[in-house]
C-alpha cells in the first residue's frame, strides 16, 4: 500500500475530515439508498476507501450533476472528486488517471436512417443530450453540422427525444439500453462518439494530495479492488482502465 506523506495529508484534509464529492447522476457509479437514502456505489466506496488509508473520516458531498461538481472546485466545499475527466473542468480540477471507461453513443427513433455513429452529424439532424455531462462537452467541441439541444438529465432527455420526435439522444451505452427498451423500435446505433474516462481529482493547487490520488487510483486499480467492487454493485457497462489495457 502506498503511504501517504504529511504534506498529501494536510492538502486532502483541510478541514480534518475527507470531503468527496460525488456526481449522483452517474447511475453505474453511485446510488442512493431507496429507504435510508445512504450513499453508496462504486465512486462512493473508492472515496470511503481513501480516506481509510489516509486515516481520515469521509464526508460524502452529492451533487446533482457532474457539471455542478465540477464548477464548485474553487469554493473549498469539496478535497476530492469522482467525475468524468474533461477538458474544460481539468482547468479547475487536477485529475487521476481514469479508473473505468464508459462508452457514449446514440440512441435512434423507429424508422431511423442513420447508420453510424459517423452519419449523426450532419445539417438537419438534431441531438439531444443531458447538459453539462462530459460527452455533452465532448459534442459541444465535436460537432459541425447537427444541431445540439441540451436537457437537465438523462430522464428529461429521453423524454424530451421522444416527444419532440428528435433525431438522436446522444448518452452513456449503459443508460441507452434501458431507453431503447423503453422505446419499441428505436435503434441503439455500434460503435461510439467518444468514450468517457472516469476518474478522480483535487481542485487545483494542491500538488501533493494530486501526485497520491494518482498513485491510489493506480493501485486500486492494479490490485483488483475497482473491479471488485463493480460486481459488489452490479455495474455493468464499465472498462476497467489498467495502463493502456481494458480488462
Amino acid at each position: 500500500m502506498i503511504e501517504c506523506s504529511a504534506q498529501a495529508r494536510a492538502e486532502l484534509t483541510p478541514k480534518g475530515k475527507l470531503r468527496v464529492g460525488i456526481n449522483f447522476s452517474n447511475f453505474l457509479l453511485t446510488h442512493k439508498h431507496p429507504q435510508t437514502g445512504a450513499p453508496g456505489g462504486v465512486a462512493v466506496d473508492l472515496g470511503r476507501e481513501l480516506a481509510r488509508r489516509i486515516g481520515a473520516e469521509a464526508e460524502i458531498i452529492g451533487y446533482p450533476s457532474p457539471g455542478e461538481l465540477a464548477e464548485a472546485a474553487p469554493t473549498d466545499i469539496w478535497d476530492v472528486g469522482f467525475l468524468g475527466d474533461e477538458p474544460a473542468r481539468a482547468k479547475l480540477i487536477d485529475f487521476s488517471p481514469a479508473y473505468v471507461e464508459i462508452e457514449a453513443t446514440y440512441l435512434l427513433p423507429p424508422g431511423s436512417a442513420i447508420k453510424s455513429v459517423e452519419e449523426v452529424d450532419r445539417k438537419g439532424v438534431r441531438i439531444i443530450v443531458p447538459e453539462k455531462a462530459a460527452y455533452d462537452l465532448y459534442l459541444v467541441r465535436s460537432l459541425k453540422n447537427a444541431e445540439l439541444l441540451h436537457a437537465k438529465g438523462a430522464d428529461n432527455a429521453f423524454k424530451q427525444f421522444v416527444a419532440d420526435k428528435l433525431d438522436a439522444l446522444a448518452g452513456l451505452r449503459p443508460r441507452l439500453i434501458t431507453d431503447h427498451k423503453n422505446l419499441p423500435g428505436s435503434i441503439l446505433l455500434e460503435g461510439r462518439f467518444t468514450a468517457v474516462q472516469q476518474a478522480a481529482g483535487v481542485p487545483k493547487g494542491r500538488p501533493a494530495a494530486a501526485a497520491y490520488l494518482a498513485a491510489y487510483i493506480e493501485d486500486v486499480k492494479a490490485s483488483g479492488l475497482v473491479a471488485q467492487l463493480i460486481e459488489k454493485h452490479q455495474a455493468h457497462g464499465l472498462t476497467v482502465e489498467i495502463g493502456r489495457a481494458h480488462v
